[in-house]
Order: C-alpha cells, then sequence, then structure tokens
C-alpha cells in the first residue's frame, strides 16, 4: 500500500510558517486563485520551479466562453456535454457556461490581451465546438500571454509572498481538514506550512507517458498527495491525447493546436490521403479520442510513426497571422506550414480526472480545494472539450476564493509524521526508471487498452512499490514517487472500467456501455475503488 506520507518527519522539531491561504502550484489555476485571494487575505504560492513553468503557458487554442450574440450558454452546454460521453456533472457544465464571462473579463482587467477584428473579440472555432467561441491571444499564444498578464499583476500584490523551487511534499492534515502542508527548500531543509485554506493548482500527469505536450514539471503531484491525505480521486483512467503534436527527429512533440484544424487544415496518411471521412462524419473536426485513435490505425495501416496535417491550401498571410507561434516553430526545424505537409502523431495532453471536487472547488477533506487541470470538478467528463480547461480555471477558482473569504478561524495544528525509520537510500539510475514507467503506460495504458496489457502493467508498477521504504530527498525522487501513484491511480481505474468511453478505450471492451458504466470512478486509500452514478446516486 502507499504509505500516508513520502518522507518521515516530526512536526515538533520542524520551522512552521503561517498564512491565510496555500496556493500549491501555477499556471492559469494558482495565479489566478492567488490573485483573487489576495484582495482580502495573506497568500502564499509555492511553486516546484517558477510561475511561468506550467500548462497553461503553452496553451495555444485559447478560452471558450460564450461572447458572441449568436452563441449561447446552452449551445456551448451541449457540445461540452456531447465530448463529454455521458460522464459530465450537468450542474458543473451549467456553472461553467454561465459564468465564463465574467471570468474572461476579469482576465482583461488583470490585463490580459485578447487578439481583436474590428473593435470586437476575434473568435475562432475548434474541433467539437458549434460556435465560433474561442478567444485567443496573440494568435496562438493564449496560455502564454494570459500566465504574463497575471503573473505581472502578482508582481505588484504585496499580500502574495512567492517560493520558486519550492517542492510540496505532502498535505498536513488533522480530524478529515487540511491544515496546511509539509515543504522542502531548495537547500533540503523543511518547513510546515500552516493555513486556512490550502488549494491545488498543480496541474495534470503528462509526464506518466513516453511522448507528451506537457512540461517536465507535469508529474501529477497535487493527484499524488491528496491521495495519499485520503482524498477521493476521480475518473483517472480519463486521459486526452492530443491528436496533432510535432513529430519530427530532433524536434520535442510540441504541439500543433486543434485550432489549426479549426481553420480548416486537413489530416493525410504518408501516401497523401485524406482519412478522417473513414471514421466520423466531423472529420478533421471530431472529438479528440475519436482523431487521436484514427491517426494511429492509419499509423499501423500505413506503417508509418506519423501523419501529415495539411493547412496549405489557406493563404500564407492568415497561418502566418493566426498561428505565428506554431509557423515559427516549425520553421526552425525547416518545416514551412505555408508550403508543407507538417508530420504529426498523438501524444499525452490533459488529464479528465483529478482530486474529486464540489461545485466550490472543496475537496473530500474540509479546507483543501483543487482547481484546474488537478481537479475533477465534473465539468469534463470522460472527454474534455477543446479550450474549456482555461476557463474551467477562472470560473471555479472564483468559487473557491468566494467559499475560503466565508470559513471560520482554521486550528493550526496537525497529525505528526511517523518517527524517522527509513534509512537507504535510492538506487540505480531514476532516468532508467521513469523511462521503463512511461514506457509501460504507453505500452498498456495508453490510447488503446485491454485487460491483458493492463494487468501486465499493473504488476510492473507494484514491483516498484518498495521505493516507498526509502529515504527519498531529491526532487527527481519524490517526483517519480507522485509519478508511480498516479501510474497506479490510472491503470487501477482503465482496468475496472470495462466499456469504452471518451479518452479510455478498451479493445476488449469497443462499446459504450450506459447500462452499467455511466458512473465515476472513485479512487480512496482507504476504499480503495468504488463507483458513483453520474446523476449522484451510488
Amino acid at each position: 500500500m502507499i504509505p500516508r506520507y513520502v518522507v518521515d518527519f516530526d512536526l515538533d522539531k520542524l520551522p512552521r510558517v503561517e498564512t491565510d491561504v496555500i496556493v500549491i502550484g501555477a499556471g492559469i489555476a494558482g495565479l489566478y486563485t492567488a490573485l483573487k485571494s489576495s484582495e482580502t487575505k495573506r497568500v502564499l504560492m509555492i511553486t516546484k520551479k517558477s510561475v511561468f513553468d506550467s500548462n497553461t503557458r503553452y496553451a495555444q487554442g485559447g478560452i471558450a466562453a460564450v461572447i458572441s450574440d449568436e452563441d449561447s450558454p446552452d449551445f456551448l452546454a451541449q457540445d461540452t456535454l456531447i465530448a463529454g460521453a455521458g460522464l459530465c456533472d450537468a450542474a458543473a457544465v451549467d456553472v461553467l457556461v454561465h459564468e465564463g464571462p465574467q471570468g474572461v473579463h476579469e482576465l482583461i482587467r488583470y490585463g490580459t490581451n485578447f487578439d481583436e477584428e474590428d473593435g470586437q473579440f476575434a473568435l475562432t472555432k475548434e474541433g467539437a465546438h458549434s460556435q465560433r467561441r474561442i478567444l485567443h491571444a496573440n494568435g496562438d499564444a493564449t496560455g502564454y500571454e494570459i500566465v504574463r498578464a497575471l503573473a505581472e499583476k502578482m508582481k505588484s500584490d504585496t499580500t502574495i509572498e512567492l517560493w520558486d523551487d519550492h517542492f510540496v511534499l505532502d498535505l498536513l492534515t488533522e480530524d478529515g481538514e487540511c491544515r496546511g502542508a509539509l515543504v522542502q527548500k531548495p537547500d533540503g531543509s523543511r518547513v510546515a506550512v500552516f493555513g486556512q485554506a490550502t488549494i491545488l493548482c498543480t496541474g495534470g500527469t503528462g509526464q506518466l507517458y513516453r511522448y507528451t505536450t506537457n512540461p517536465e514539471v507535469a508529474t501529477g503531484d497535487g493527484v499524488a498527495m491528496a491521495y495519499r491525505a485520503g482524498a477521493d480521486i476521480r475518473d483517472m483512467e480519463f486521459n486526452q491525447f492530443h491528436p496533432t503534436s510535432l513529430c519530427y527527429p530532433g524536434a520535442p512533440r510540441f504541439l500543433i493546436s486543434e485550432a489549426v484544424r479549426g481553420e480548416g487544415a486537413y489530416l493525410r496518411n504518408i501516401r497523401g490521403d485524406r482519412f478522417m471521412e473513414n471514421y466520423h462524419p466531423q472529420l478533421e473536426l471530431a472529438p479528440r479520442d475519436v482523431v487521436a485513435r484514427a491517426i494511429v490505425s492509419e499509423m499501423e495501416a500505413t506503417k508509418s510513426t506519423y501523419v501529415y496535417i495539411d493547412i496549405t491550401h489557406e493563404t500564407p498571410e492568415l497561418i502566418q497571422h493566426r498561428f505565428p507561434t506554431i509557423y515559427e516553430y516549425c520553421l526552425k526545424y525547416g518545416l514551412d506550414m505555408t508550403t508543407d505537409w507538417i508530420p504529426v502523431a498523438p501524444a499525452a495532453h490533459y488529464m479528465m480526472g483529478g482530486v474529486k471536487t464540489d461545485l466550490h472547488g472543496e475537496t473530500s477533506i474540509k479546507r483543501l480545494f483543487a482547481c484546474g487541470e488537478a481537479s475533477s470538478t465534473g465539468v469534463h467528463g470522460a472527454n474534455r472539450l477543446a479550450s474549456n480547461s482555461l476557463s474551467e480555471a477562472i470560473v471555479f477558482g472564483q468559487r473557491i476564493v468566494d467559499v475560503i473569504n466565508k470559513l471560520p478561524p482554521n486550528k493550526l495544528t496537525a497529525d505528526n509524521g511517523p518517527a524517522p525509520e527509513r534509512h537507504a537510500a535510492l538506487t540505480g539510475a531514476l532516468i532508467e526508471r521513469r523511462l521503463k514507467l512511461q514506457k509501460g503506460m504507453v505500452r498498456y495504458t495508453g490510447l488503446r487498452r485491454d485487460r491483458a496489457g493492463l494487468l501486465k502493467g499493473l504488476e510492473d508498477l507494484k514491483k516498484q512499490l518498495p521505493l516507498f521504504q526509502l529515504c527519498l530527498s531529491k526532487r527527481e525522487e519524490l517526483e517519480f514517487a507522485n509519478l508511480l501513484t498516479c501510474a497506479l491511480l490510472v491503470t487501477e481505474a482503465a482496468l475496472n472500467r470495462e466499456e469504452s468511453r471518451g479518452g479510455h478505450y478498451r479493445e476488449d471492451y469497443p462499446q459504450r456501455d450506459d447500462l452499467n458504466w455511466r458512473v465515476h470512478t472513485i479512487l480512496n486509500r482507504e476504499k480503495g475503488i468504488t463507483t458513483e452514478r453520474v446523476d449522484g446516486d451510488v
């Protein structure tokens, strides 16, 4: 069993810091909740690298919100529910579609500059959206612009203290409530941080897989520490693999945005044939899971490691204006979007599941909140609709702050950790362990799964469990412990769900089964795996 704490410690011997709100992680969720909280509270933001190291920074497509008079909350809700394949929480979706526009205006108030045309927001369309409703910035650098604006605002905010290069080891709890967190400083020393509320904004689990669009920091730390603390973790089997990441020798798996297909790009196999008509009536704009599996099928049929995305039929002016970041990036590797077909393949992109929350972002542990990709609010269901992630973070970030502002004082004490017992250090090359885990996840718990493979994957992962008996201290070791925890959760949840739905595809159960499996998977350290009907009935 995974232990309660990843390290041993004695609270009485540790220095302590007290604040009002602890924000763990950056990105849009961390920055936004920190800024909002700072209007009434003292905030400590802790990042293991810096505020610019997050998935938000790499978000290209934009942020979905009902801005246009031709659009409506009902249209966006319908698109979200369809993409979510029967597992969305209707109440959470309702919150998102109605409160999203206000969140966008708050981002603008904080200094975000969204692209405009003729004095109006320049709205685009993405896969599985029925309307043009995606706001973007600098063409395809939306995430970077949002992080820039929020980080600039934070610099001038004296009520936010920022700890860069600090690693949160575990959450501190007592009597079923979160009291704060155990933190490791850059020099390896540790400190106990106590607060009235703790918000997990730690992002996703992209580094579980060999190929991912996520940065190196996406190691599932928040999910892992919440699981160890006893929180409910929900729907971890649903991983979204982005269909089109750059697949070229010497280049990282750079994201080729959904918006490229939204602007009319074609997918072609290595023979040059368009193929999406063989898989879905929406062609290139089908839901991401459908497109990703179609690409893998074409790669297998043509014995290739990639397919092409082709937007050469559009004008060079449109391509360079709409996708300047992608255009320049491809050009660095000798690929010109205006004349060349770009080689792409699926890569791990987004975690639909996460730490289960209510409609105000609170987890099953009181005073512990989760926001952004680390959370499972119920908005995304089995398959996230493109560009709903940024809007989810600001909508539920605001709701979290509303609740925190009403909280009574918290006790600033916590249960102690185990007495120091672990003596042996980790031996062997950690990079090899991590690579083996990633390759195993691709092979057994990737885009296509079956019982035999999942059992083999689970067996391999469990062989690594003795890791938790060792004395872990380096950031890379602690990240690997969190990755191992999340890998086990994803694999166990995938093995349990005997159907195919959204981002979870079982070759031995290829059909969606609403009668038996229109349920959420709940993983809890003490209770194991249970299921919960989507309408709330167990």
